[in-house]
């Protein structure tokens, strides 16, 4: 799941984040850190987790759960989607987005913005834009939202 996340980053947010985070050697372990606390930790018992599995390879990870801050109108935040680019339009995506944000749920998500790929895949899932802005890790991101209304599912 680490090793997915870090190639992840490379393939979508290079010349987004500095080469520096992105690229650097303890990234991995630091994130198997983080994902064995995910999936064992109490305190991220509300949370789902699910991976996308081909050939028998971990391709694609999501994670959703709780948000930070209680926000009107949803009360699950997307945390995690990433599918590695080789298997980007297999559907892959989606089976994670409907494994841990049902179709039916408001939830809400973080995105880089520019990234035009990931804003349509979200957008095509019921998710709009809702002029949130934040800066994280010096990537700009727009938040995108989706309300209770009944959305088909992707699949």
């Amino acid at each position: 799941m680490a090793r997915v996340i870090v190639r992840s980053w490379q393939e979508t947010y290079r010349g987004l984040m500095a080469d520096g985070v992105l690229d650097d050697p303890g990234q991995v372990a630091f994130r198997e850190r983080f994902w064995t606390a995910a999936l064992v930790d109490e305190r991220y018992r509300a949370n789902r987790v699910a991976v996308a599995v081909r050939d028998g390879a971990v391709i694609g990870v999501a994670m959703a759960g709780p948000p930070a801050a209680a926000e009107p109108g949803w009360n699950l935040h997307l945390y995690v989607l990433y599918v590695l680019a080789e298997h980007h339009g297999s559907g892959a995506g989606a089976a994670l987005l409907d494994a841990v944000v049902g179709t039916r749920e408001p939830a809400a998500l973080w995105v880089a913005d520019p990234n035009p790929r990931a804003q349509a895949f979200y957008r095509k899932h019921g998710f709009v834009a809702d002029g949130a802005v934040q800066v994280e890790d010096g990537v700009r991101e727009i938040r995108m939202v989706r309300s209770g209304v009944p959305f088909p599912a992707s699949r």
